[in-house]
């Protein structure tokens, strides 16, 4: 299958002589859902910017579909839910507001929507399950509503790669259970490419296909019925 992802063999530094990544390769084929997870500090964070380009590996090779990771052309490819995704203090934002500034990654940078426009910010929407409250301001809403209307947000671009990074931070066990299982039928449905990125894999383990490991190197690679043992210990991996 065409890789959506590739890094082979990066290593990464942001000073002289002290490596966050070392010898990392990895392979996400399209249309995969894989999970990313590690200790803070494991070099999680820097993979991913690595991933999409932010910064360019000290060596070794990143490319995404085929193309260096820093030169990619194809930005509007990507959806990207950064993380901790809010809206400023007390801005009346509505949920079809935050989904329609999705479009600005498709190149609706200026003027009125066309109708195309309109029917992928509804159909994001209604994907997410917040059709009911779509004029709702988002500071009303839940932690992991408003999680979804980011998800959303990130959907209305029409991406081929879905990014995720600690998409369910700050949002109870509830929601986080909710978020994985939409992820999961979102990559049914679309058949989109999805990384996600947290520093424990909770209730997406059970979804996604594989679960990378990283502390430095990578030190697991595989489906999560062959995790280590001791990687299932929460506290193992916060270490």
């Amino acid at each position: 299958m065409t890789a959506a992802v590739e890094l082979e063999a990066v290593s990464f530094g942001y000073r002289v002589g002290q490596r966050v990544l070392e010898d990392v390769d990895l392979r996400i084929a399209e249309g995969e859902f894989v999970a990313v997870a590690g200790p803070n500090g494991g070099g999680k964070t820097t993979l991913l910017r690595i991933v999409l380009g932010l910064e360019r590996p000290s060596a070794g090779r990143a490319r995404l579909f085929g193309e260096p990771a820093h030169r990619f052309s194809r930005r509007r490819a990507l959806g990207y839910l950064a993380q901790r995704s809010e809206v400023g203090g007390d801005a009346p934002t509505t949920v079809r507001e935050l989904v329609s500034a999705g479009r600005l990654a498709a190149g609706r940078s200026f003027g009125p929507m066309r109708r195309r426009d309109r029917e992928l910010v509804t159909e994001a929407i209604e994907r997410v399950g917040l059709g009911a409250v779509v004029d709702s301001p988002l500071r009303t809403l839940s932690g992991g509503m408003q999680q979804r209307a980011f998800i959303a947000k990130a959907l209305a671009a029409a991406p081929s790669l879905l990014v995720l990074d600690e998409p369910t931070t700050g949002v109870d066990a509830e929601s986080q259970e909710s978020i994985a299982a939409l992820l999961d039928r979102l990559h049914s449905e679309l058949g989109v490419t999805i990384l996600y990125v947290s520093h424990e894999f909770g209730a997406v383990e059970r979804f996604v296909e594989r679960i990378v490991l990283v502390r430095r190197t990578m030190v697991f690679d595989g489906p999560p019925s062959a995790l280590p043992g001791v990687w299932h210990d929460p506290s193992h991996v916060h270490a």
